[in-house]
């Protein structure tokens, strides 16, 4: 099953970004996880800012992994009117950066008859609100560790001639890479009534053995070595971290659902250490991948139709006077 998460509100933040961009925008701050740089950039945001330079700030780089890290700058350094820079939204030396990177952007806009207007946006739980508190030095925004928090655009004085607009986390209608979606919600970026957290644990577990395994077997106090933990199946795999965090219902039966929400605790709050679940050529891959899947599926239905198997229905009539 893949996750897809986009309530109502989103809708209404989808609406408010178009008539921002209408009354003027200069720069496009996108906010990224840094421990997913990929899967956390927005295909509806690029859509809705087309034509405006784009600054890509990985966020909680603090918790990614460092070399992965600098992969992904020279990523998105490398496209079109594109900056990049990493941070940890809670330090106030490196958030200052972000008007120097928005004004390399926009070298012709700034001073008080010209002054910068500079729209941020990111998904849910990414640190945009804690980032903007620490850019004002003060209790601006509501922060917390779920999805949805902030729900209303404002604007921010960043500088005299500098204008910051903050709206709401928004996702996409639908997310065609099923890694994409679970590293999402992994992440904290979707409500938790849209996903399955022990499909979503194991998921997360099957990206982190091929380049974590020592750090699970490490955090986890496994008795296999870390070759043995990157071979494992996920199911057991996530059974023996149950037992070693005693999450065992009556007669010895581990509880997998307790056991992922643990795993996945532990992701989001960093106690595993520093780890970025995708490299920009693996999402590459991901990408070819559901895009042949998707292909695939459109043909088989239409070879459905073709042989009278699936029933086709009319639009309904427009209806008179």
């Amino acid at each position: 099953m893949s996750v897809q998460w986009f309530p109502g509100h989103m809708h209404a933040t989808r609406k408010a970004i178009t008539e921002r961009m209408k009354q003027g925008i200069d720069v496009v701050i996108e906010l990224l996880d840094a421990r997913l740089p990929g899967s956390s950039c927005n295909p509806l945001l690029a859509e809705l800012t087309a034509g405006k330079p784009s600054l890509k700030v990985l966020n909680k780089q603090d918790l990614a992994d460092a070399d992965r890290t600098a992969r992904w700058l020279a990523h998105y350094r490398a496209q079109h009117e594109t900056g990049a820079l990493a941070l940890d939204a809670s330090e106030r030396a490196p958030a200052a950066r972000l008007a120097e990177g928005c004004r390399a952007l926009a070298p012709l806009r700034g001073g008080m008859d010209k002054p910068l207007r500079i729209l941020i946006c990111g998904v849910p739980n990414v640190g945009k609100s804690t980032l903007i508190n620490t850019l004002v030095g003060k209790k601006a925004t509501k922060t917390g560790d779920v999805a949805g928090v902030t729900r209303n655009e404002q604007r921010i004085t960043l500088a005299s001639d500098a204008y910051l607009f903050d709206t709401p986390g928004m996702l996409w209608p639908k997310i065609t890479v099923p890694k994409s979606g679970f590293h999402l919600a992994a992440s904290g970026a979707v409500g938790a009534n849209a996903y399955d957290e022990q499909e979503v644990a194991l998921e997360l577990l099957e990206t982190l053995q091929p380049h974590y395994a020592a750090v699970l077997q490490s955090r986890y106090g496994l008795k296999e070595s870390p070759e043995e933990v990157a071979a494992l199946p996920s199911e057991r795999l996530l059974e023996a971290i149950g037992r070693r965090r005693s999450a065992v219902r009556a007669g010895g039966v581990v509880d997998l659902h307790k056991a992922a929400e643990v795993l996945i605790a532990d992701f989001r709050a960093g106690a595993m250490g520093r780890i970025t679940l995708e490299t920009p050529e693996e999402l590459a891959a991901w990408r070819v991948k559901a895009e042949a899947e998707e292909a695939a599926r459109l043909a088989r239905k239409q070879a459905l139709k073709e042989a009278g198997l699936i029933r086709v229905r009319k639009p309904k009539a427009e209806p008179q006077g």
